[in-house]
């Protein structure tokens, strides 16, 4: 069954790609200032899993971005 909000959660890990990738940053690299795996960050990224707030939180501060940042969807 596909999640009702895959839109949403694709636009947030597409945010976290972006900015990932803006820094340099390798999903190993994310996975371990967030204490996950890197599989779980591929999952968050291709929208093939959800997280919870905290996780998110996580991911911006490992970012060093605001959180909101990764609400603001491209058209």
């Amino acid at each position: 069954m596909k999640n009702i909000h895959f839109d949403i959660w694709l636009g947030i890990g597409l945010n976290i790609l972006h900015y990932r990738k803006e820094q340099g940053m390798t999903q190993m690299q994310l996975a371990e200032k967030c204490n996950l795996s890197r599989n779980h960050i591929q999952r968050i990224e291709t929208a093939a899993s959800s997280c919870s707030l905290d996780t998110l939180i996580d991911i911006a501060e490992a970012l060093r971005i605001p959180l909101k940042k990764l609400f603001e969807f491209r058209e």
